[in-house]
């Protein structure tokens, strides 16, 4: 799980964000960083038991991102995350298909699951396998659990107007919009350290296994 001196750690990066701060507390970042790799391990290992395309000998150093900040062309100059990226998938974090992501951060924690930004050609496949298999895509987004624990689909990134070949009206025009196909679940920071986190790890990736493989369905 994750410690309570691991978030400490990303709240004082958070006001202190900058080299020098980082190299005096280097042996802390170091101790985070190993506490994210043991609950990544912990995570592949929960997951591989529900989603048979993740190897349960999944190497979980290759699932967590850097703490560095690429600043070559962005305006914030900031030269570290204040967060830790565990990415799960076959191949770890660099996976160009259907994935989990879960990010820890004081505040702002959460599961994602799905598709993020997908080439034209798998989204227009998903965008196919909606159209073809409405009522089956509808049948998994309204389970009990699915929306218990996360609701409906992300819309932060989504068309104005519909995609080209699709009538305005639609049944499922609100998902055909999308351009990424993710669901998020929030994680308290307390939760975390409760012993009963794994069980409750479990049930959220459970429920969001039809979803997954009507992705990777529509894509194979």
């Amino acid at each position: 799980m994750i410690s309570k001196s691991t978030f400490e750690f990303l709240r004082l990066l958070a006001e202190n964000n900058n080299r020098e701060w980082f190299a005096e507390n280097k042996p802390s970042y170091e101790d985070a960083k190993q506490n994210v790799e043991d609950f990544a391990s912990s995570l592949i290992r929960v997951l591989s038991k529900i989603d048979p395309v993740i190897p349960a000998d999944l190497d979980p150093a290759k699932s967590v991102f850097r703490i560095y900040r690429d600043i070559r062309f962005s305006k914030d100059k900031t030269p570290y995350k204040n967060n830790f990226g565990i990415g799960i998938s076959p191949k770890g974090k660099s996976f160009d298909g259907a994935s989990y992501y879960i990010q820890v951060q004081p505040g702002n924690s959460f599961i994602a699951a799905g598709d993020w930004q997908p080439p034209t050609d798998r989204l227009k496949a998903i965008r196919q396998e909606i159209d073809y298999n409405g009522s089956d895509f509808d049948e998994i987004i309204n389970k009990p659990l699915f929306k218990k624990y996360y609701g409906t689909l992300s819309t932060e990134d989504k068309l104005k107007t519909m995609p080209k070949g699709y009538p305005v009206d639609h049944s499922h025009i609100e998902f055909l919009k999308l351009k990424s196909f993710i669901v998020l679940h929030e994680i308290k920071e307390e939760m975390f350290q409760n012993k009963k986190f794994e069980q409750h790890l479990s049930s959220v990736f459970e429920s969001v296994q039809p979803f997954m493989l009507f992705l990777h369905n529509a894509t194979a």
